[in-house]
């Protein structure tokens, strides 16, 4: 079962900083997860909402702000005034981090509609980095993950999929898993509420030859259930406790 911190380990540390990450991987994560943007420059950033009010300082969404006035933002005094001066992260930083732990690997979600070249910028980063085998690029977009099938079909690719998302795939698509395979997604990433009203979706998931990755699960009841259909990761704000529980029940 794959340990994914969700936002790295956003109980301790900032949601999607550096000190976030690295709280994760000592924590016991075995994947990341996290989220990029392209803001107003161009450059590609680390955030999870498009307005940046909710992590940071300041105001404005993340997409009408350049890359200057994104690094005067404080993202980390919110939290704790002990990481006052805190930053976003670049994509750069990100690989950066990444660099440094050679078996952590990382679920990338590309916020929004992804144009083919933007997609590719990122794609070609991740490459020059040679980290493609530990990355899993994913969206709720099925326009954006089919922007990432055209631009970089090596990647490994997921398709997030909730409540509010799942009319829409079935309406293009027919159904979630039909949208894996025209998208050429290896996974399926369903929410903890989706899952839990359609248990099914697991199976038949399994059954496509798909593999499943569950968000966002922080019970021990939610944890069973999921190692019970088979899930082979939970995307988690706990991935200390989530380490510590798998490792009691393995004992």
């Amino acid at each position: 079962m794959l340990i994914i911190a969700h936002r790295g380990n956003k109980n301790v540390a900032p949601e999607n900083t550096l000190p976030a990450f690295e709280a994760a991987a000592r924590a016991g994560a075995h994947m990341i997860e996290t989220d990029i943007y392209p803001c107003k420059t161009g450059e590609i950033v680390i955030i999870h909402d498009e307005d940046v009010s909710h992590s940071t300082n300041g105001n404005g969404k993340i997409t009408q702000l350049s890359f200057t006035e994104i690094n005067q933002l404080d993202a980390g005094g919110n939290f704790s005034p002990a990481y006052q001066g805190t930053k976003i992260p670049t994509l750069e930083q990100l690989i950066e981090f990444f660099q440094r732990y050679p078996k952590l690997e990382l679920l990338l979600e590309f916020k929004g509609i992804w144009s083919d070249q933007d997609a590719q910028r990122v794609a070609t980063a991740l490459n020059n980095a040679n980290l493609r085998d530990r990355v899993i690029v994913e969206s709720f977009e099925a326009e954006t993950v089919k922007a990432l099938q055209i631009v970089a079909p090596e990647f490994r690719r997921g398709l997030l999929i909730e409540h509010a998302s799942i009319a829409q795939v079935n309406n293009v698509y027919g159904d979630p898993i039909q949208a894996c395979h025209k998208l050429g997604a290896m996974c399926l990433n369903p929410s903890m509420e989706l899952i839990t009203e359609n248990p099914e979706l697991v199976t038949q998931a399994h059954e496509a030859g798909l593999q499943v990755l569950a968000w966002t699960g922080n019970q021990p009841a939610q944890w069973v259930q999921l190692l019970d259909l088979g899930a082979e990761g939970i995307c988690t704000d706990r991935p200390e406790f989530l380490a510590g529980w798998l490792a009691g029940r393995a004992a």
